[in-house]
């Protein structure tokens, strides 16, 4: 019930769903004896969009989420294990087509690769289902062990989490699967945008990580501020780091994460 409850309200914790429909809204009640209303909420959709996806508005709100955790640092010495989230790969798309279908999130199987060569007897848990409310096909860990085995490492290193559908079930499943002993460091490999709320997570549940952030956005605090050439580009950044705010707050009123922004 969460689950599906939490999918259907991320809809509208996208700020392009959002706008959109009150500018259909609009459109539909000028229709209406509310016209005057409709023409104020359609132009209030329209100049919501062009905001959000022209202004640096989305690299506003993202960039304290990636300057949240610095770069892991390696000088403590090598690690136990290795959590990686899932994110990287579309299920879908993978099993409709039968090749591995990267996104933007990919450095999350790059950097997997460049930290299992280095540190060579690190277990790696790659924990990734299918987020889908409908229609999902297909388990990303599944795809992820193809890819990470065409790129050199041994299936026997590799243990799969297929079953998370959020990063709570993330959580949730690879402490069950790591089993960590006291005093073995793992590091829990995300977008940098995504580790405060998976850092809380894993926290709140008593699995003590350490933050390797990847897939950076922004390119850092002193970062010219600069529009988006793109309506498209704009949105995609901003509805990325407003559902971020958004899963942070939800997963703190309901207790599923250590501290509202979690910090190193």
């Amino acid at each position: 019930m969460f689950f599906a409850l939490a999918r259907t309200l991320g809809f509208f914790a996208s700020p392009s769903n959002l706008f959109v429909c009150v500018g259909l809204l609009g459109l539909v009640l000028t229709a209406t004896r509310w016209a005057r209303l409709g023409r104020g909420l359609a132009a209030a959709g329209l100049l919501l969009v062009a905001l959000a996806g022209l202004s640096p508005l989305g690299d506003w709100l993202i960039a304290p989420l990636e300057n949240r955790f610095p770069p892991w640092d390696p000088g403590r010495g090598a690690p136990a294990g290795i959590v990686v989230l899932g994110g990287a790969i579309s299920p879908d798309l993978s099993a409709a087509r039968g090749e591995v279908d990267l996104n933007e999130a990919a450095e999350r199987i790059t950097a997997t690769v460049a930290l299992a060569r280095r540190y060579p007897e690190a277990r790696i848990i790659y924990s990734g289902g299918n987020g889908r409310l409908m229609y999902g096909e297909g388990v990303e860990a599944d795809a992820a062990a193809k890819l990470l085995e065409s790129m050199g490492l041994s299936r026997e290193r590799i243990t799969l989490e297929g079953k998370s559908r959020n990063t709570v079930e993330n959580g949730e499943f690879s402490l069950a699967i790591a089993n960590p002993k006291p005093g073995e460091r793992w590091l829990l490999v995300t977008s940098a945008y995504h580790m405060p709320r998976s850092v809380g997570i894993f926290r709140r549940l008593g699995f003590a990580v350490e933050a390797y952030p990847v897939d950076w956005r922004t390119a850092g605090k002193d970062e010219p501020v600069f529009p988006f050439d793109t309506v498209a580009g704009g949105l995609r950044r901003t509805d990325t780091a407003v559902k971020e705010w958004v899963g942070l707050l939800t997963y703190y009123l309901t207790g599923k994460t250590s501290a509202l922004f979690p910090a190193p």
